[in-house]
């Protein structure tokens, strides 16, 4: 078996910025969570199903995570695709090739249900297929053997190497790579076919979506709790971001900085009451009952919604101050 030692992602409710640190750490980038979250935008991002589908977190089209890599000290690049639009055993191969190339260089590997429907780290392999870390198994399992990869229902081969690179670190970049992760995160909030996919809402939308749902008793269970739990933790790092913004850019940005960061330490905490009035891994499947703890959940939602409203105006406006290319 060959192996990259110590390399296991990093726990997360985002999946694929848990698999990202992992690799970062493995190869001695120094970022914080909270610079990774908001410098890649998904820490301003939603991504809501008209039934609260668990598949909201990670259904939508995610190109910025890779445009943005280069700002914050890496790059990513993969093998990508679909079993529905080609050869599956073509892009098996592909990326079986593609990983063991990579680990053999020393460079961390993450791919797309290695298990479940979420990222995992390839930490190593052997010939019969890739050993991971993920969700459901932080210390690692495997092998996954290679020629399944993507024969699922979603279909879906991901396989993606980690690689460093050199990044300055001073105001100026900094400010680049706030411009760049907000902007990219307005624009997605914008419900714009660039970023959604079909039955799918973003931004305030997003909200709204959500609030339908649990008015109406169509949301499901599992995505409820699940949807919860990912978006508080963005908004959560979001505010850490927007804190070490305040260190690494000049002065004059601090007002506006710190409006922000009100309004998203706001929408965390209604995210946080919604998580605990649908803890995560709650039993049960099917929708939502309409009684005491959705309506609960409604009013929490409705006030983060206003806050994600007053955060996103104070993000256009600092967006503005930090100028354009």
């Amino acid at each position: 078996m060959k192996e990259l030692e110590n390399l296991r992602w990093d726990p997360s409710w985002v999946s694929h910025l848990g698999c990202i640190k992992g690799c970062l750490d493995y190869l001695g980038v120094n970022i914080t969570k909270g610079w990774l979250y908001g410098g890649t935008g998904h820490a301003f991002v939603i991504n809501m199903h008209d039934e609260v589908c668990p598949s909201g977190p990670t259904a939508w089209k995610s190109e910025m995570l890779f445009d943005l890599a280069a700002n914050l000290g890496y790059f990513v690049q993969g093998v990508f695709g679909s079993k529905h639009a080609g050869d599956l055993a073509e892009l098996q191969e592909r990326a079986w090739a593609f990983a063991r190339e990579a680990i053999d260089q020393g460079l961390p590997c993450y791919g797309w249900e290695l298990e479940i429907p979420e990222y995992y780290v390839v930490r190593g392999y052997d010939d019969a297929g890739y050993y991971f870390s993920g969700p459901g198994c932080d210390e690692g399992k495997g092998p996954k053997p290679w020629g399944e990869l993507g024969d699922t229902g979603i279909g879906m081969v991901e396989i993606y190497r980690v690689s460093p690179r050199e990044v300055a670190e001073d105001p100026a970049a900094s400010a680049v790579t706030v411009r760049e992760a907000l902007s990219a995160a307005l624009e997605h909030a914008r419900n714009l076919e660039t970023w959604i996919l079909p039955g799918y809402r973003s931004g305030l939308a997003g909200y709204e979506a959500w609030i339908r749902a649990v008015e109406s008793g169509s949301a499901i269970r599992m995505g409820m709790w699940y949807n919860a739990a990912v978006w508080e933790e963005c908004r959560r790092y979001g505010v850490e971001f927007l804190e070490e913004a305040k260190q690494r850019l000049d002065d004059g940005l601090g007002s506006l900085l710190d409006e922000a960061i009100v309004h998203y330490r706001a929408v965390a905490g209604q995210l946080k009451a919604v998580t605990e009035l649908y803890p995560p891994y709650q039993a049960g499947e099917g929708q939502i009952e309409v009684n005491d703890t959705s309506r609960a959940a409604v009013e929490a939602l409705k006030k983060a919604r206003d806050a994600e409203a007053a955060g996103l105006e104070a993000l256009e406006r600092l967006t503005t101050e930090l100028g354009e290319d």
